[in-house]
């Protein structure tokens, strides 16, 4: 077994359990602001609707085709818009008391706090993540992840996202890393498997669906499968 010295993790479906946060913080702020008054729909299917809105405004955002300002502003506003409801300054709002709630939240994937208990001892460990730094930097420290992390990389202000080779780069600058010696672990085959492959650095893919024949250099499917590769 190659020894690894520096674990390099994603947060976002990795570690912090986005889905379930996001998905509750919504549906407060749906009642919060009465979109069921002005949409004329429940909150299931406005949630459907904008949960693929938002992921087709975050692939061209990490292509960098829209700022983070046009995405904040669309994802919602065109959501509304589906239901005939055109409000861009509620649009807005309702996305930052969003970007607020969210973070707030502190639902995890399952066996995460075990499976880097189990690390910290034997491993220096360091944050990746694509996210937005006002939200990623509180995420981290309201459900107790901060602790565990030495540095913690934020695409945004940086100009350049995962799987950018530039963002590994800096990552292995901050942290004295080298490929050889690290090994990243996400959930987001593009952003972080082929990127991390890239740049020469093995990696850890955690999917759900492992009945995917991806090149990775190690699939799991729970956490805590981690434990067993170290």
């Amino acid at each position: 077994m190659k020894k690894y010295k520096h674990l390099f993790f994603d947060l976002d479906r990795t570690l912090w359990d986005f889905d379930k946060n996001s998905e509750e913080a919504i549906r407060d702020l749906y009642d919060k602001h009465s979109l069921q008054l002005k949409l004329g729909v429940g909150f299931d299917e406005f949630f459907q609707e904008y949960v693929g809105i938002n992921h087709e405004l975050w692939a061209v955002y990490r292509m960098g085709q829209i700022t983070k300002d046009e995405l904040r502003l669309q994802r919602f506003h065109s959501t509304f818009r589906t239901f005939n409801y055109n409000n861009p300054g509620l649009a807005l709002l309702f996305n930052d008391d969003y970007v607020e709630l969210c973070s707030s939240k502190s639902n995890l994937i399952p066996y995460s706090i075990e499976v880097l208990d189990y690390l910290k001892p034997n491993y220096t460990m360091h944050i990746i993540t694509n996210g937005f730094v006002e939200a990623q930097q509180v995420k981290m420290g309201n459900c107790g992840l901060a602790y565990y992390f030495d540095e913690i990389i934020v695409s945004d202000g940086l100009g350049y996202r995962k799987p950018d080779k530039r963002i590994f780069d800096y990552a292995f600058e901050k942290s004295g890393a080298i490929a050889e010696n690290s090994i990243m672990i996400g959930d987001d085959y593009g952003s972080d498997i082929l990127g991390a492959k890239a740049v020469g650095m093995d990696q850890i893919y955690f999917t759900q669906d492992l009945q995917k024949e991806e090149e990775a250099t190690f699939v799991v499917g729970s956490l805590l499968e981690i434990k067993d590769i170290f």
